[in-house]
């Protein structure tokens, strides 16, 4: 695949699905705001695993007092007439309400945590509604979606701060839209013009993803267009500054699948492809970009090292979904991964939690205290998004199917 065809493949996933590395660079400066905007929008060497065994403590599950689920579920479902809207489903894990009612396809939300507002995308348009649904209003208008450049004015991928006091999304750029105010404030600016023929064209390319647990990070994906460079990175309202991933590893972390430690100092990621991107699972400093390869992805003879879904949870262990796979020709698609338990590096005491596989896993979603993980699949291997979900506990209870066909599956308040 030449480099200018797998760049494009690249920017159409991210655009499409938003959900969807690099060389070596350290903290790069980016053009500062003024002051006072700034201050509205910021107030694993691989062991043999070996099964569980049953003298082996396992933590306590979670055992919510008013249901099923510990926080209300959100998640992009369709609704009579076939159009994506947003939907919650309550802690009994059965009460449905529809969040949203556009006439076209919701195609990026998320949910405040401070108060269950939801922030989302739909017609190249932010709008917000209240916890309820109520009080739709539109927050920014895109305009029209250039066909032939579809990615230079689109708006996607609205993030909430933990607080709920700012919005961060992609439009020319990252975007911070301070919610009491109604101002929003372009940060780092990916539209350029040609020297030449004046024409706007994109520049690096920025995708919010996820807020650190404090507030003060804000995990991004950066794109550079006409290079195989595209990379998660760390961006610091503060100071308004970009701390890149120091790696030797190319592809090593892309889109999204970065999570956060819940002392926000550093973030995990694991990849379960091998082709387009390299797998193995990483480990980043947010504060000076450092990657620690804690599972390398080329296990040698033609296998290959596949991890997914890292969840460093509150016990100190380091959840996620793993196998290794051979593959002669290098490439890796939809391979039977299981769930494991280990120590922070990925390694030390890794320990098979369950026999199922999971192949068509599209994504998944942790409970709070790792007890169970929510998992989405897909339909079929062809179809890379989730439908059907179920809950998957940890201590072998059987799985609880959701009853909803989901994707983009949050946690609410």
């Amino acid at each position: 695949m030449n480099r200018r065809f797998r760049l494009f493949y690249i920017l159409i996933i991210l655009t499409i699905v938003i959900a969807a590395c690099n060389s070596p660079v350290t903290n790069v400066a980016t053009q500062p705001s003024s002051s006072d905007q700034v201050a509205t929008v910021v107030a694993m060497t691989l062991q043999a695993i070996t099964p569980e065994t049953a003298g082996e403590e396992t933590p306590e599950p979670e055992t919510p007092t008013d249901g099923l689920l510990p926080h209300t579920f959100y998640y992009l479902g369709t609704d009579d007439a076939g159009i994506t809207q947003v939907f919650r489903l309550e802690k009994d894990g059965k009460t449905q309400k529809q969040l949203t009612s556009e006439p076209v396809d919701v195609k990026d939300y998320d949910v405040s945590l401070a108060d269950g507002s939801v922030v989302y995308v739909a017609n190249n348009q932010l709008l917000l509604v209240n916890a309820d649904g109520s009080d739709r209003h539109m927050l920014v208008d895109g305009g029209a979606v250039d066909p032939n450049n579809p990615i230079l004015n689109s708006v996607s991928n609205p993030v909430f701060s933990p607080n709920g006091q700012t919005i961060a999304y992609s439009h020319k750029g990252l975007n911070l839209y301070a919610v009491s105010t109604g101002v929003s404030n372009l940060v780092l600016e990916k539209q350029i013009v040609d020297p030449i023929s004046g024409i706007p064209r994109p520049g690096e390319l920025y995708w919010p993803r996820k807020y650190s647990p404090d507030g003060a990070k804000l995990l991004i994906t950066v794109g550079i267009p006409n290079s195989d460079a595209i990379s998660d990175a760390i961006y610091y309202p503060a100071t308004n500054s970009l701390v890149m991933p120091n790696s030797d590893d190319v592809f090593f972390i892309c889109c999204g699948k970065g999570e956060w430690t819940l002392d926000s100092l550093s973030f995990h990621a694991g990849s379960s492809t091998v082709g387009m991107w390299g797998s193995g699972l990483w480990k980043v400093d947010a504060s000076s970009g450092r990657v620690t390869t804690l599972i390398p992805g080329d296990a040698g003879g033609g296998s290959f090292n596949l991890a997914d879904e890292p969840y460093l949870a509150p016990d100190g262990q380091l959840y996620f979904f793993f196998a290794n796979a051979s593959s002669p020709d290098g490439m890796v698609q939809r391979a039977p991964l299981q769930l494991v338990r280990s120590a922070p590096d990925g390694v030390t005491g890794r320990t098979i939690l369950r026999p199922d596989t999971f192949e068509l896993m599209s994504e998944a979603l942790w409970s709070p205290d790792a007890s169970f993980v929510v998992v989405a699949f897909a339909p079929n291997p062809d179809i890379g998004q989730g439908e059907h979900t179920e809950i998957v506990y940890l201590d072998g209870r059987p799985n609880v199917a959701l009853n909803v066909l989901a994707r983009q599956l949050k946690w609410g308040p």
